[in-house]
């Protein structure tokens, strides 16, 4: 089941996040959000942009969440994603599972572009976004040092919405019509 994450399954996602902290150069973090900090960050999140969580049994597998790609104003429209699978979870589906409906919620709050950054080499989350419709807009070279290594981070770019005229405003993602089970 795809739904939306509640604060109470902060320790379930901080404990799928926090090995992509300490074991790789994935996240440029360098300690795991404690369960506080993790708790914040989604209950912040949902205020306006979806955070998913696949469940399973009672267990989450996986979780991705949009944010604000930055906080000028003319970039309202756009936003960054993120995805995170638990070890033994990948190569699933978990990850079309979960993007596919993170972008139709991103569609209905009238955002335009999603953008995704990938740590490199990293063909695995390449492949993911790219079979997905993103496409390739630009590496920064050497912008994170971890693990003992400068790190490239390659940006890829989801149109969600048609470029045109004057856009509407998002809509909070409070204000969208979800199904009950979303909730």
């Amino acid at each position: 089941m795809i739904r939306l994450a509640r604060t109470e399954d902060a320790a379930a996602i901080r404990a799928i996040y926090a090995p992509y902290v300490l074991e790789t150069a994935i996240s440029f973090e360098t300690e795991p959000p404690s369960l506080l900090e993790m708790t914040d960050r989604i209950g912040s999140t949902l205020a306006t942009h979806p955070w998913l969580v696949e469940e399973h049994d009672g267990a989450i597998r996986g979780y991705a969440y949009a944010s604000p790609h930055r906080t000028r104003t003319a970039y309202r429209w756009s936003v960054d994603v993120a995805i995170y699978i638990a070890d033994g979870g990948h190569r699933q589906g978990l990850g079309r599972g979960l993007y596919r409906p993170l972008f139709d919620i991103l569609r209905a709050q009238r955002f335009r572009a999603a953008f995704a950054g990938i740590t490199l080499p990293n063909e695995a989350s390449v492949g993911l976004h790219e079979s997905l419709g993103f496409t390739p807009v630009g590496i920064y070279q050497w912008v994170g040092y971890k693990a003992g290594a400068w790190r490239d981070v390659g940006w890829w770019q989801l149109e969600l919405g048609a470029p045109g005229g004057a856009p509407k405003e998002p809509l909070p993602l409070v204000e969208l019509s979800l199904p009950e089970y979303w909730v």
